[in-house]
């Protein structure tokens, strides 16, 4: 027995290697975020690349990403009023102007997130003068000062904040979320304190001073979520263009787009998009991620490492599909902001993890890892071939992709409030991002113009992907020398004995 083991080993370990000479994806060497083309670069003739950040990520690995890829940015928490102005008259700028400074210095646009919300914003706000909920009042006439006192709070805190700001901010989401995911009265109105104390004159109370102190060149936006489906697209637009023909000034509408592989359609959004063109608005995705759960989401994955191959591929496709439809509109858009940097921090875990069965889940909404290495989504929304990717698994991706379209519709209630209300609590917020409107500049590129692909982008892909064709050669060479090598150790050891 003893003098057949070299032969065996041979064989196997001849075999292992001749196996394993075609590479999965996730076997392959990740390409890192800054060893591939920009994205800012890439885009730079049709719309700016954002990302929501945090200030800790202004520093390091995130903060190289940032630099190469982005040329936009937005606080995820710490403009929102909670942080900003936590007691009445008590500004914290401390935060806020980490992030405004790193804009300036790397020459990024800023957008500022958010001046005016429901959610995330201290108690103080709507009570009255001897500590008591405004909503609870009865009486008329204090009914009234209450009314005209909340605007004044709001008017001080929209003024200090845009005064401070108004030479770094390139957009302002204004207000934010006023749609309510149902229709709990006719026009769909969220019926949160703002409303049920004033109405929608804080709507317009909000835009109005914003400009006032913001200047003509102040680039004004009202911002939302799932604003691309049915009754609330409707209901988002009516307000709009209500306000609009008001003369209330509003220069732009945010499409908050936190959406999954199969919801909503590209369609849905493309007529989204195309009524607020028609008002003469500029758009911008604000929040740009894409859960690869449906709703609700399962958080079957409780590690990135258990994502298979097939999701991140099929989130590939969802990406091609969406960059298609914002170069198609990109004279019209203005800016994509993704809500994070990469899968390594998102607010999608914390959703995730609230419904799944353990407790624990892991999303991955992004075009980078959790270590910022190049996703298949990457590729897509670039309009590059994947290196990673040989023609045999394209073949397979292709008939499996109308079957993955068709039970797409299984992924279509959204409309919950739950996805934002009371995920909102979590680290990180579906709430806004606003750029500043480079219309002017965008280029006016016709809808079949949607590869911006440059000659070097596809030279630097065919270049990855020879190298990986190339690659198994190489095994079974060394293969043929392990075989022929244990047979003739096999031959000594018989003469031997």
């Amino acid at each position: 027995m003893g003098r057949k083991v070299p032969i065996i080993s041979g064989i196997a370990l001849s075999s292992l290697l001749l196996f394993g000479s075609t590479v999965s994806a996730q076997d392959t060497e990740a390409l890192h975020a800054t060893d591939v083309p920009s994205m800012k670069e890439h885009f730079k003739e049709s719309f700016k690349i954002g990302a929501a950040v945090e200030p800790h990520q202004l520093e390091g690995e995130s903060a190289d990403v940032l630099k190469y890829h982005y040329n936009s940015i937005v606080a995820e928490n710490v403009m929102k009023p909670e942080t900003i102005q936590p007691e009445e008259d008590e500004f914290n700028w401390e935060e806020a102007d980490k992030i405004v400074e790193f804009a300036n210095e790397n020459d990024m646009d800023l957008r500022f997130h958010t001046l005016i919300w429901h959610s995330q914003i201290p108690d103080w706000f709507f009570l009255d003068e001897e500590g008591n909920p405004m909503v609870d009042e009865t009486d008329e006439e204090k009914r009234k000062e209450n009314k005209e006192l909340l605007l004044d709070r709001l008017e001080t805190h929209v003024r200090t904040i845009v005064e401070r700001y108004k030479d770094d901010v390139d957009a302002w989401d204004v207000v934010n979320e006023v749609i309510d995911d149902g229709e709990p009265n006719e026009q769909g109105l969220r019926e949160s304190p703002w409303y049920k104390i004033t109405g929608t004159e804080y709507i317009k109370r909000a835009f109005e001073v914003a400009r006032e102190y913001g200047g003509e060149d102040a680039k004004l936006f009202i911002n939302d979520y799932n604003n691309e489906v049915s009754p609330k697209d409707d209901h988002f637009y009516n307000l709009v263009s209500d306000l609009v023909e008001d003369g209330v000034p509003i220069d732009g509408v945010g499409f908050q787009s936190h959406i999954q592989l199969g919801w909503p359609t590209i369609e849905e959004s493309k007529e989204a998009f195309e009524r607020f063109v028609d008002l003469g608005l500029d758009i911008q995705v604000t929040e740009l991620d894409v859960s690869i759960y449906g709703w609700p989401p399962s958080g079957e994955y409780n590690r990135y490492d258990e994502i298979p191959a097939e999701v991140l591929s099929k989130q590939a496709d969802r990406y091609t599909e969406l960059f298609d439809l914002y170069k198609e509109l990109d004279a019209n858009i203005s800016n994509i902001t993704f809500w994070g940097i990469g899968d390594d921090h998102t607010w999608l875990d914390d959703r995730a993890s609230e419904h799944s069965d353990d407790g624990v889940g892991k999303d991955a909404p992004f075009v980078f890892d959790t270590e910022f290495n190049v996703k298949p989504a990457y590729y897509a929304m670039m309009g590059m071939e994947n290196p990673n990717v040989d023609e045999e698994s394209e073949e397979n991706e292709e008939d499996t992709t109308d079957e993955n379209k068709d039970n797409s519709s299984e992924e279509t209630d959204n409309t919950s409030e739950d996805t934002t209300d009371e995920n909102k609590d979590n680290s990180a917020e579906e709430t806004d991002n606003t750029s500043e409107d480079t219309t002017d500049e965008n280029t006016n590129n016709p809808a079949e113009e949607t590869d911006n692909t440059t000659e070097e982008e596809k030279e630097e892909g065919a270049a990855l992907a020879d190298t990986s064709t190339n690659f198994p050669i190489g095994l079974v060479i060394g293969t043929i020398i392990l075989q022929i090598g244990g047979l003739l150790l096999f031959s000594r050891k018989q003469v031997q004995s």
